[in-house]
């Protein structure tokens, strides 16, 4: 027979389980972003770099690559609330929470 306070506190463990997933599955999707968004910027800057056509081909090839996945990243995160892309106070509402979630998550 469970009694109340045994039953708070696994509902207090649950909470913080899913607090803490929600921030790892965006840690994960933000980290994604940043690595994608890097690999745009230096495919293009490699293409600037290269002289041989058949290279070039291949870089541009690869630059369409990455901006689709960054894309798809964006696109995820925008959907499951993680990235506020356009609205720069929403963003900084939806950091702020994540960074008190993060401190609760600390402290327990």
């Amino acid at each position: 027979m469970a009694t109340k306070r045994s039953e708070e506190t696994t509902e207090q463990q649950m909470d913080l389980d899913l607090d803490v997933s929600m921030i790892d599955d965006m840690a994960i999707a933000t980290d994604l972003l940043i690595t994608s968004k890097a690999a745009v910027r230096n495919l293009a800057v490699a293409i600037t770099e290269t002289a041989t056509p058949a290279v070039k081909r291949i870089l541009r090839r690869e630059l369409d690559n990455a901006i689709d996945t960054h894309d798809k990243i964006a696109q995820y995160m925008i959907k499951n609330e993680m990235y506020h892309a356009y609205d720069l106070q929403e963003q900084m509402e939806h950091d702020i929470e994540k960074a008190d979630i993060a401190l609760n998550v600390a402290k327990k």
